[in-house]
């Protein structure tokens, strides 16, 4: 692995985005969750048009993960109140922001990547006047949750994720931006 750099996504950046979703996405669905429900998620939120989506949302914030040139992997900061009103009464930070997607190709997996990213995604947070951070993860997904315990979230709610047809169960995280 050669220096791996943190940049603000772009528009140039739509098709690889989308290619790292697709092979990161279904990392983290839990084990019944089928291919077919993956794909369909990936091909309906997670595909060029809906990164260019994204990128043009001045409420959003995509940072790229890239060794030598090569994107390995990504997040998205959703800057704003919850929508959803299960996490809505779990979050108790105000002004928040969400850490939607934090994603690293599974070669670059225990390298310190998802670190850094995750670092650049509470920057970016604190940049836009957020003092909060919430997410969302599957309550299957151990690895993350201790990844993102390492990275001071505390689970403080629950709530649903469609993936195809089915409900999935999330456990809300949330942590403050101070520095430090």
């Amino acid at each position: 692995m050669t220096e791996v750099t943190i940049r603000p996504a772009t528009p140039a950046d739509v098709d690889a985005l989308a290619f790292v979703a697709a092979v990161t996405f279904p990392l983290a669905c839990p084990p019944h969750t089928t291919r077919e429900a993956a794909a369909t998620f990936v091909i309906e939120h997670l595909g060029p048009d809906s990164f260019a989506d994204y990128l043009s949302d001045p409420n959003r914030v995509l940072l790229v993960a890239e060794d030598d040139g090569t994107p390995i992997g990504y997040t998205m900061v959703v800057l704003g109140s919850p929508s959803d009103p299960d996490v809505a009464a779990a979050v108790a930070i105000r002004p928040t922001s969400e850490l939607s997607k934090c994603y690293v190709v599974p070669g670059y997996h225990g390298q310190g990547v998802s670190r850094r990213l995750m670092e650049a995604s509470l920057g970016a947070a604190r940049e836009h006047g957020a003092v909060g951070m919430w997410l969302g993860v599957n309550e299957e997904n151990s690895r993350a949750q201790r990844f993102y315990a390492k990275s001071g979230f505390e689970r403080v709610g629950s709530k649903r994720f469609l993936v195809g047809e089915n409900w999935e169960d999330d456990y809300v995280f949330e942590r403050p931006l101070t520095e430090g």
